[in-house]
């Protein structure tokens, strides 16, 4: 009877926990295809999978895979056949040597990857081990593989800060500043004293997505992003949602991608969606140490893309784990194309898929 009354309650909060409604935007985003990768494909000896962030140049993809223990990036090619995906070509796998006295102080669990087009690097965001008092970590590293440099954070983000990063729940998506003069990064979760984790009924759960400028290396400005609540109702008693991808289109104009699961529903536990935020008139959140005993202003978010829209037209018609997003090359029809990829865990909670998926953008 608690638990029908719980229920209840929880179902009566769903309207104000979530963003529902497409709401009128700049951007436009149409499904065009997806491929699923086939399981236990191998490549140089590691397996593919726990895909987590995804970045285009030149005519390749860089995918950075989250396995802390042998940390890596794939290249590859994925051609168009008009308007859909021709192939996925895995082509090169760079390893990050784990023996690298950086590594062994913030734990490679890579989340993020972009390429540096000025100095012909990758960039790389990862979560470090908080449980483990191992940092997270903003890097360069050579197209080789090669530790260049990192940059600095907050105190408030470190493992030891008081503010009490969340496992698994720190830096995740990346990407280049419009002007290429920056890079921002975004938290997947709350800092546990900034607020709570989303739950289905309506709360404040403020993640941090800070600018770092490239030539100093430091954090300059930070603006405070309200994610949605959770999507359904947990049967397993665990859910979850955060940011895992960021793309800044123009100043201050991002796509964020928001990932929610709610445990006890097999394949069908992922809300994913992608929403046109604008933090022009956002607060300035860097020297803020407590946001829940703070006053500032959100970004702004509207909700431009649900995958539930398009879920029967999915190869396998699953929503799964979308962690990766990237601006790719133009279409034939000269609109932009926008490419995303699924973290399988490598198929350690449940049966996962390598899935990639090309959308059509449109910014009027």
């Amino acid at each position: 009877m608690k638990k029908l009354l719980l229920l209840l309650v929880a179902v009566s909060f769903f309207g104000c926990a979530t963003t529902k409604n497409i709401d009128n935007s700049n951007i436009k985003l149409r499904y065009l295809d997806d491929v699923v990768l086939p399981q236990n494909l191998e490549v140089e000896g590691t397996k593919v999978g726990g895909l987590s962030g995804i970045d285009f140049h030149n005519g390749n993809y860089y995918l950075v895979c989250d396995q802390a223990s042998n940390p890596r990036v794939y290249k590859a090619e994925i051609p168009f056949l008009n308007r859909s995906i021709d192939t996925v070509l895995i082509t090169e796998v760079i390893k990050l040597n784990k023996e690298e006295d950086f590594y062994k102080k913030h734990t490679p669990d890579l989340e993020g990857i972009r390429f540096d087009t000025e100095k012909n690097e990758l960039v790389l965001s990862a979560e470090g081990s908080i449980q483990n008092g191992k940092n997270p970590s903003v890097f360069h590293i050579s197209t080789k593989g090669e530790f260049l440099s990192a940059y600095e954070i907050p105190e408030y983000f470190k493992a030891s800060g008081e503010q009490k990063p969340r496992n698994n729940g720190v830096f995740e998506g990346l990407t280049q500043s419009f002007d290429k003069k920056a890079y921002w990064v975004a938290m997947e979760l709350p800092l546990e004293k900034d607020g709570p984790k989303p739950k289905i009924y309506a709360t404040n759960s403020p993640v941090r997505i800070t600018k770092y400028i490239k030539n100093t290396q430091k954090p300059e400005r930070q603006f405070a992003y309200k994610l949605d609540g959770i999507s359904k109702f947990p049967i397993n008693w665990f859910a979850v949602n955060g940011v895992t991808e960021i793309l800044e289109y123009a100043e201050d104009k991002f796509l964020v991608l928001e990932r929610a699961y709610s445990a006890g529903y097999g394949s069908n536990g992922n809300t994913v969606k992608i929403f046109d935020v604008d933090a022009s008139e956002a607060t300035n959140t860097l020297a803020l140490e407590n946001l829940r005993k703070s006053d500032y202003q959100y970004a702004e978010k509207r909700l431009v893309f649900d995958f539930k829209s398009v879920k029967n037209f999915l190869t396998e018609e699953t929503i799964d784990n979308i962690e990766g997003m990237t601006f790719g090359p133009d279409l034939p029809n000269g609109k932009k194309s926008l490419m995303l990829v699924s973290d399988d865990n490598f198929s350690s909670f449940s049966d996962q898929i390598t899935q990639f998926i090309l959308l059509e953008l449109e910014i009027k």
